[in-house]
């Protein structure tokens, strides 16, 4: 009879099978919901971020009465050279940085630079004006440089070296677009005075709450800070052909469609990106270049960098006429379901994709609208709650409780 000393005390090799399948299975169910949490985190974070730009706009309104401009700056003159201004085109970005703990980079930006992004000194003409060149120059390193703030922690998109740095917030310019990208003022600072390209023409398309080389007040938003939208969120482009950040480029036409013409260029296999076919190549389609997507230049004021719009739904295409020029800018994320806007008075809400945006085969108000014309310029938005929430004086209720 053998003593009780002698007894097994291991374990056979199916008993360890057995655990490690069981240590599997449990891996392979928290996997998911350690995922969803690090994305939660992830969004809180974006949450925090837009919500700090929010406190810095009522910051900056608190300090100068006003809100900070789009598409502002320097004005052009042609006896200089690119660098000694911006030609109006900076984005509202370039104003908060102060109000977002960025005062060394706003101090670099509007003070004069004697060195390029390489440190080599700059003399003459070719040193950098106080508040810098255009927003497209890559020698300036200011324009390179990224804000954190500016940035979801969700998109991982990051910029090349020596590439103007990027953005995932763009300034809510209503559910109009018509002359919107310079809103009647010449890069010159002097009114177009022609027709519906000037200033006064222009002001009535200029539904949002930000207008581009204009100052909006709190005074302006009519339908309240609470209703109105003041900013939203949009994904950078990872140059993928994806609808929701490389912008179709209609090339000179002027967009007398309705929002959902350009459902047809979407790939029937895979809605969320364009048509293999869909390439510019001096035709409409997207714009080949690496830098003209959605987010890729944070100090660019210019519609499809700094503009976001509430007439397609969120994480829909955008569209404009051609490079810089005037169109729809569609919120978006890399978020599941839907992405997050700021209100005027500095709430943060996350926004589903499914949000009632209206009657898509309306064509936007402006003079290209063959039903309104512009008769259209005062009344309520034909694009739903959604479109009702880009506009900041068209006096409608908003009766939905929105959630934070």
């Amino acid at each position: 009879m053998r003593s009780s000393s002698s007894r097994r005390t291991g374990f056979t090799l199916v008993e360890l099978l057995v655990v490690i399948a069981i240590i599997g299975v449990l891996v392979g169910l928290l996997l998911p919901a350690v995922q969803a949490a690090r994305e939660a985190a992830r969004r809180m974070s974006c949450s925090n971020n837009f919500k700090q730009i929010g406190l810095g706009l009522h910051n900056y309104h608190s300090a100068y009465k006003r809100l900070p401009m789009n598409a502002g700056g320097t004005k052009h003159d042609n006896a200089s050279n690119g660098r000694q201004n911006n030609r109006l085109w900076l984005s509202w970005m370039v104003g908060v940085l102060p109000f977002v703990e960025q005062q060394a980079l706003w101090e670099q930006i509007s003070n004069p630079l004697n060195r390029d992004r390489n440190d080599n000194i700059q003399t003459g003409t070719n040193i950098f004006a106080a508040m810098g060149p255009v927003p497209w120059d890559e020698q300036y390193q200011p324009w390179l440089t990224q804000v954190p703030t500016y940035r979801c922690p969700s998109d991982p998109t990051q910029a090349a070296p020596a590439r103007v740095a990027f953005t995932n917030y763009s300034a809510c310019t209503g559910d109009a677009y018509f002359e919107q990208h310079h809103s009647g003022i010449r890069d010159d600072g002097t009114d177009w005075n022609h027709g519906v390209w000037g200033s006064e023409a222009a002001s009535r398309w200029a539904r949002g709450t930000f207008r581009n080389r204009h100052f909006t007040r709190f005074r302006d938003i009519l339908d309240g800070l609470s209703n109105t939208i003041a900013a939203g969120e949009n994904a950078v482009d990872k140059r993928e052909y994806e609808v929701k950040t490389a912008v179709y480029q209609d090339n000179g036409s002027n967009l007398a469609l309705p929002p959902n013409n350009w459902e047809q260029f979407q790939d029937p296999e895979r809605p969320a990106y364009w048509a293999p076919a869909v390439n510019r190549n001096g035709r409409p389609g997207i714009d080949g270049s690496p830098n003209h997507g959605r987010g890729r230049r944070w100090p660019d004021g210019r519609p499809q960098f700094a503009h976001c719009n509430t007439i397609r739904p969120p994480n829909s295409y955008s569209v404009v006429r051609g490079h810089g020029d005037f169109g729809y800018m569609s919120v978006s994320s890399r978020h599941v379901g839907g992405a997050h806007i700021l209100m005027a008075d500095g709430a943060v809400i996350f926004i589903t994709d499914s949000i009632e945006s209206g009657n898509q085969n309306q064509v936007p108000y402006s003079n290209n609208d063959p039903n309104f014309g512009e008769g259209g310029s005062g009344k309520e938005s034909p694009y739903g709650l959604w479109g009702s929430l880009g506009t900041k004086a068209s006096s409608e209720t908003i009766e939905e409780e929105l959630n934070q």
